[in-house]
């Protein structure tokens, strides 16, 4: 087992939403059998059309369920959104927050925390438990935005938000989607 460097303070953090993988996972396996039935019994144009139809909504259902993540690094913020990844150095970060979804604001934009998923029902639980239990989508925001304070004054942390969108999603599902117009235009 290796040890910190010694300028890391903390290891990287990784956020995700536990309720939106397992939803992701069983979205993927009905979508599987469905469409692996249709390719399998259907006649004519079915299987074509199953095939399509499984290249546009396939990338979706992964995008919005199993890609969201936070990681939060010594010098960095990384926010995998559906379909744009930010990365925002802690020095360009202005604040996180949490009000009906949690939000990183930096350089006047706002990014959503879509990994981060806010719920007013256990913000009710955690104010009549009462103490200083916070509900989990604070209790991260509450955490990134320590790091951003603690990692603001660090020279690695220093730099431009850099967005770049997720082509890797958006090209199947374009693809797919093009796919299955063409297939019922022709007929």
């Amino acid at each position: 087992m290796t040890s910190p460097r010694p300028e890391q303070e903390f290891a990287d953090r990784r956020y995700r939403s536990p309720a939106g993988i397992a939803g992701g996972v069983l979205m993927l396996a009905l979508a599987g059998w469905l469409g692996g039935d249709a390719v399998a019994r259907g006649e004519g144009r079915t299987p074509w059309l199953a095939l399509a139809g499984l290249l546009c909504v396939v990338p979706l259902i992964i995008a919005f369920t199993l890609r969201p993540a936070v990681f939060a690094g010594a010098s960095r913020l990384l926010v995998r959104n559906p379909f744009r990844t930010i990365t925002l150095p802690w020095a360009a970060v202005d604040a996180v927050r949490a009000g009906y979804s949690s939000e990183v604001l930096a350089g006047g934009s706002t990014y959503q925390l879509w990994s981060v998923p806010v719920s007013l029902r256990q913000r009710k639980r955690a104010a009549r438990a009462g103490g200083e239990q916070q509900a989990p989508a604070d209790q991260t925001v509450s955490e990134l935005q320590e790091l951003a304070e603690r990692g603001a004054s660090r020279e690695d942390a220093k730099g431009e938000v850099v967005v770049r969108w997720a082509y890797e999603v958006l090209a199947p599902a374009v693809a797919g989607l093009v796919l299955f117009v063409v297939l019922l235009v022709v007929g």
